[in-house]
């Protein structure tokens, strides 16, 4: 079972997402809070797999409450919840360590799924968030001196390069003759070598340091 907590200023929404996401076997809802101060504090106390994140609350918002639920338990994964497309308070949720956002009028399904792929490590953003995403952070970006990917092996070099690019586990597979697990193998020690949280943040991270450039495609040059 996933562990969920939900945490919206909302309570008719709070009520509403746990007669859905209750009706899915694969989920148990642990919890619903109305601000983001409360979200830490039960990701404190308890144990909790995925939040269900809204970005706009009283008090602590969004972008606060997922900074500190990672840093209080880095295991627990943060979805943002949110009424807007994409706009500067997603984008903050993003750098904060969401492993990504969903609107609030998505599907029943898109939800569970979305709940179900975070809490495998995955992370989950539209193709047209993820382009206005990159847009932002290339022009906030400062460049980037010496190798950023000194600390990494000539491997999982190959590897961060087409994470960075957008390419999935099976696509690295495939271009460098590697099974799934040893590219699961290479993820988790890029993640854990550059202290980041998920794919997401390996984008924003090879962007923001120059390692791909805009319009990379998914599979390594030449």
């Amino acid at each position: 079972m996933i562990r969920v907590l939900l945490a919206d200023d909302q309570e008719l929404l709070r009520d509403a997402l746990t007669t859905i996401l209750g009706a899915d076997a694969r989920l148990e809802i642990v919890g619903g809070v109305a601000d983001g101060a409360a979200a830490v504090e039960h990701v404190r106390a308890h144990d909790v797999d995925v939040v269900l994140m809204d970005v706009r609350m009283p008090g602590m918002d969004g972008i606060r409450a997922t900074e500190e639920v990672r840093r209080v338990r880095p295991s627990t994964r943060v979805l943002v919840l949110t009424t807007f497309d994409v706009d500067e308070y997603v984008f903050g949720a993003i750098r904060a360590g969401a492993s990504g956002f969903l609107t609030k009028d998505a599907r029943p399904d898109a939800l569970v799924d979305a709940i179900v792929r975070v809490a495998a490590g995955d992370a989950v953003m539209a193709p047209r968030a993820t382009a206005l995403l990159l847009q932002h952070v290339r022009r906030q970006a400062a460049p980037a001196g010496g190798d950023p990917l000194a600390v990494l092996s000539p491997r999982e070099r190959e590897v961060a390069l087409m994470l960075a690019r957008g390419a999935s586990n099976d696509e690295i597979g495939r271009a460098l003759y590697l099974t799934g697990n040893t590219v699961k193998t290479h993820v988790k020690a890029i993640l854990a070598k550059l202290g980041l949280a998920d794919r997401i943040q390996v984008v924003i991270w090879a962007y923001e340091h120059g390692v791909v450039e805009p319009g990379a495609q998914p599979h390594p040059r030449g």
